[in-house]
């Protein structure tokens, strides 16, 4: 249908022709793709018991959520290059974060006609928008210069880049990482007071986003040169919960410092990983003490809060204006994100808190199915032609996705995609890390820093490493098979 790879696993064609029907048979529908920046998968309705999301677990009870998501690159840049093209960090060749102009358009020339998501839908019949970031952009750095970052031009007829204060916020600035000073990639806080937030860059982009919708879906008695009888792309970016890891007080106050709970870790744990596996060891990079530690996961779920609440005006304001019913909401974050696990910190990393990353799918028309959860294994290069799918332009989209469409799974997300393993490269140090991750095992090769294979049945928070177990042997050697086969479609 798309002519993808994969095709093999449409199990369910005759399920995925009926869903496309249901989609190219009505009003092709407005698509809102929130995008959060450097958030793991710890929003209650992913069985968090601390940090509070209650807008996002309202989205999950209207859609389907994919219990197993992964980012193709635990890194913005090549993430968000990733899944806007709908191919591997590989074929598109941002393997940093960079600010080129165009993206992988200018990085790979032989990518310079191949359109984004935004870009193909404006080509057909969609007004594309973009607010704040999706692309790469520097968080802080390029945002309090209000700058479009690493951004792709042609997927936009109008982009809205916000200019927000970031670590010159009201508050008072609080480094937490004594060895890391840098900030963008350090542990920094600031508590903003109530009455002093209107000026974050979140609750600027909601409102921005907020008058977009508004402007669409009003009369206006001027012209608007917006085509508001089109359908719309609408691409929120939130930079929250990236650091610096901003909130207002009364946000703060939902989390004591003192009872943040450090995630469990054996002692030597990172004793049988390679080093490029370990590069965000707190000790080695951070030098965080117990309680910096326990201010940094606290400051994080606030911002993680204060982010989900910009949601929930973006999830109300669909609401008021009437225009939910015909609105698919999407919402992810670029990569997953280490919060003390392994001892690591930040992203990335190939472990799975760096590399798995929440996903909510709600769209028209898969109402029946509102509220379940997906256990089969999903990318967020199936991104692209899902949302292709669902604006019934799937034979318009280009042959060489490496993604697979989610309708299926949106119309029973019990099935199985049929997927056998989901993909994840890095790079650290110069050197390529890559990741292969069943639905049992996870298998990371470091070349000639070395391997990891995790049992996650026996092993789910993947503390010891089996790649010398001589009883997963036969295993290893899958693993690395199953690495071989994916890398030979680059």
């Amino acid at each position: 249908m798309l002519g993808m790879k994969y095709k093999h696993i449409f199990a369910w064609i005759c399920v995925g022709l009926a869903c496309a029907a249901i989609v190219v048979g009505a009003d092709k529908p407005n698509v809102l793709l929130i995008v959060s920046d450097d958030l793991t998968a710890c929003l209650a309705s992913y069985g968090n018991e601390v940090c509070k999301t209650p807008n996002l677990d309202r989205l999950a009870s209207e859609g389907v959520q994919f219990d197993r998501a992964y980012c193709q690159y635990p890194v913005c840049g090549p993430s968000r290059a990733s899944f806007m093209s709908g191919l591997y960090p590989k074929r598109t060749k941002v393997m940093s974060n960079s600010y080129t102009y165009g993206s992988y358009r200018v990085i790979n020339p032989d990518l310079a006609d191949h359109p984004s998501i935004g870009g193909l839908l404006r080509r057909n019949g969609y007004v594309s928008l973009r607010v704040s970031k999706i692309y790469h952009m520097g968080v802080p750095g390029g945002i309090e210069l209000g700058e479009a970052g690493g951004d792709d031009p042609d997927s936009w007829d109008r982009a809205i880049n916000i200019m927000a204060p970031e670590t010159a916020s009201p508050g008072t600035l609080e480094l937490l990482s004594p060895m890391r000073t840098h900030y963008g990639s350090n542990f920094a806080r600031i508590i903003v007071p109530d009455e002093r937030i209107e000026t974050q860059a979140d609750i600027m982009a909601a409102s921005q986003a907020i008058a977009i919708l508004e402007n669409r879906a009003g009369n206006s008695h001027h012209r608007v040169p917006m085509r508001t009888e089109d359908p719309f792309f609408l691409a929120v970016g939130f930079v929250r919960p990236h650091v610096p890891l901003i909130a207002p007080k009364s946000i703060f106050d939902k989390y004591p410092e003192e009872d943040s709970v450090l995630p469990f870790v054996p002692e030597g744990d990172l004793d049988d990983v390679p080093t490029n596996a370990a590069i965000n060891a707190n000790a080695r990079k951070y030098g965080m003490n117990e309680l910096q530690q326990k201010q940094s996961l606290a400051a994080y779920y606030a911002s993680v809060t204060f982010m989900d609440q910009q949601v929930g005006r973006l999830l109300d304001t669909l609401d008021r204006l009437d225009i939910r019913k015909n609105t698919v909401v999407i919402f992810t974050s670029d990569h997953g994100y280490n919060l003390g696990n392994h001892t690591m910190w930040q992203k990335g990393s190939l472990f799975e808190e760096s590399v798995r990353v929440p996903l909510i799918v709600s769209a028209p028309g898969f109402e029946h199915s509102a509220g379940q959860s997906s256990e089969s294994l999903v990318e967020l290069v199936d991104l692209y032609p899902t949302i292709v799918d669902l604006a019934g332009l799937a034979d318009k989209a280009p042959d060489n996705l490496d993604g697979i469409s989610l309708l299926g799974l949106l119309e029973d997300p019990k099935r199985s995609n049929g997927r056998q393993a989901v993909y994840t490269v890095v790079k650290n140090r110069q050197d390529i890390g890559e990741s292969i991750r069943t639905d049992r095992y996870r298998y990371n090769n470091w070349g000639e820093n070395g391997e990891e294979l995790y049992d996650h049945q026996a092993d789910p928070k993947e503390f010891t490493n089996l790649v010398e177990s001589k009883e997963h042997a036969k295993t290893l050697n899958k693993m690395r098979a199953l690495l071989a086969e994916k890398n030979r479609g680059f």
